[in-house]
């Protein structure tokens, strides 16, 4: 016997307010993956632990304080369940200060300024054929320091990109 979710039914999500009150996390429900966001979850056969059936991801379960752990991220990434949805707890043991924004802010606009001011201090020869090139060069940078920046906070936190454009690519053929 399976406990309807009420959280992983598309229909059920519009009227999320009328639903009755929170649903406790059980081996036996079936919920949202707080992963990818479309998958759902279920109890693995002869285990402790939830399968998404869309992403492949494996999670351990905390009934008693009604939370999640992904099984293969080191340090484990956690997320609370409060009867309705899933919500993210900060890793144990990392805490991001501001050091880390200034670090990141820096690796994105340091090397612009320097290609760019570089580009400012010797221009190119107006009217010749690649007078675009300096300008180019600059925009070239700052989005490749920019793809870098954001390509760490996604291995980070083990975001799955393909997986998430995959789940919205079928949403929006399902509408």
């Amino acid at each position: 016997m399976t406990q309807q979710n009420f959280g992983t039914n598309p229909a059920d999500r519009k009227g999320r307010n009328a639903l009755p009150g929170p649903i406790p996390l059980s081996y036996f429900g079936a919920y949202r993956c707080p992963v990818c966001r479309y998958g759902e979850l279920s109890n693995l056969a002869m285990m402790d632990a939830f399968g998404c059936n869309f992403c492949s991801r494996i999670f351990t379960a905390n009934l008693d304080q009604n939370s999640l752990s992904l099984a293969d991220a080191v340090p484990p990434i956690t997320w609370h369940w409060n009867g309705r949805q899933w919500q993210g707890l900060p890793r144990a043991g990392v805490e991001f200060g501001w050091e880390i924004g200034i670090a990141a802010i820096a690796i994105i606009t340091l090397p612009t300024l320097l290609v760019g001011l570089g580009a400012y201090i010797f221009p190119p020869v107006p009217g010749s054929s690649l007078s675009w090139v300096p300008a180019f060069w600059t925009v070239a940078t700052f989005i490749g320091h920019l793809t870098i920046v954001l390509w760490l906070l996604v291995e980070y936190y083990q975001f799955p990109v393909l997986l998430f454009l995959k789940a919205w690519q079928r949403r929006l053929w399902m509408q």
